[in-house]
């Protein structure tokens, strides 16, 4: 007796069937994400980010003269007696800050060549992760933007519904070619991390950067690269496909287009630098192929308040590196097409060489 196939009918949203396979999916990829965050964020060395003031507190911050009104028991007679002035003792008063989080969800991030070892995607859901539990575990309070962490809390709650969202699979339809960071939800006068190739429409994008610092947001963005995406690599033949399938277009003289490429590659990469400079956030450059830690510990550094004021420290960079050079996409989203040979899209590989099973080693056809 023959066995019926097996169903392939997509199971109702809401019904039992369906909470059951997105719960299979989340509790799958929970696990190995979780863990991974914490490893990274263990290898950093936590502080705590608190707007620097005077308060209740156990940490020494500072003396100070002694002004008309103080009361004489806030004076601390062993710094006075050792001058001619009165100083009073203050403590710093570490007050837990708002950090929003955003890791891109668009389909663009999928994309990975062979020379990265995971998709944009996976580094940016990573590194929100792991920025999540340094914060969390410096007494903060952190937001995941646009998902249901949203609302900012802390704590391990909070960590664990932030590890959910990141790990839950979104639905193909509900997912753009590309994102841009959400104008909601965004506690006024707090920080934020915005991570995505950045590599949409220039209309949807910018805005939106901007919008964040009129309402007093502060923070940085980290703009994460495929190597290819840098380099273009590609010779011969070649397929551009946006991986939301919408845009293709192919060639048979890649090399021809490397230079329009890189062209604007930079001017995308000029006009994030140019945004972050005059709105007081810090810009990072991030390739997939470099260690996610130098970004971790250039995050944490920027968000906290020495690094993260509008002035010197504005712009763009490389962690680790310095300035960083010219870099990505066009105007109107010309970064919307991508070397269709990386995982991700399913479309054959257009070098005119191929490589074996040990990536990065070509040979010829």
């Amino acid at each position: 007796m023959s066995r019926a196939p097996a169903s392939t009918t997509t199971p109702d949203r809401g019904s039992p069937a369906w909470l059951r396979r997105d719960a299979e999916q989340i509790s799958g990829a929970l696990p190995p994400l979780l863990a991974e965050a914490q490893r990274l964020a263990a290898s950093t060395v936590p502080g705590v980010h608190g707007r620097r003031r005077s308060g209740p507190g156990e940490t020494f911050w500072q003396y100070r003269h002694a002004m008309p009104g103080d009361p004489a028991t806030a004076i601390d007679w062993r710094r006075s007696g050792r001058s001619d002035a009165h100083y009073i003792r203050e403590m710093e008063w570490e007050a837990a800050q708002t950090v929003s989080i955003w890791a891109d969800p668009a389909r663009a991030m999928d994309y990975v060549s062979d020379h990265a070892p995971r998709t944009k995607g996976e580094r940016a859901r990573l590194l929100a992760l792991a920025l999540g539990v340094l914060l969390i575990r410096g007494g903060e309070r952190t937001s995941l933007l646009g998902t249901l962490a949203e609302r900012p809390a802390t704590g391990e709650p909070q960590l664990m519904r932030m590890a959910i969202e990141l790990a839950r699979a979104a639905p193909e339809e509900t997912r753009p070619d590309f994102g841009a960071p959400p104008r909601t939800a965004l506690a006024a006068g707090g920080k934020a991390v915005f991570l995505s190739d950045f590599m949409g429409p220039r209309e949807e994008i910018f805005p939106a950067l901007i919008h964040a610092a009129e309402r007093g947001v502060s923070g940085a963005y980290v703009q994460i690269v495929d190597p290819a995406e840098e380099s273009f690599p590609f010779d011969g033949r070649l397929v551009l496909r946006s991986l939301g399938g919408t845009v293709e277009f192919e060639t048979h003289r890649a090399r021809g287009l490397r230079e329009a490429y890189l062209e604007k590659l930079a001017a995308r990469r000029a006009d994030l630098m140019d945004t972050a400079r005059n709105c007081g956030w810090r810009c990072l450059i991030h390739r997939t192929d470099e260690s996610p830690r130098k970004a971790l510990l250039w995050l944490y550094a920027a968000i906290g308040d020495d690094a993260a004021q509008a002035g010197a420290g504005a712009g763009c960079g490389r962690a680790g590196r310095g300035p960083a050079p010219e870099a990505p996409g066009a105007s109107g989203g010309s970064g919307a097409l991508r070397p269709s040979g990386g995982r991700g899209d399913a479309t054959p590989r257009p070098h005119p060489r191929r490589r074996d099973a040990r990536r990065g080693s070509p040979r010829e056809r």
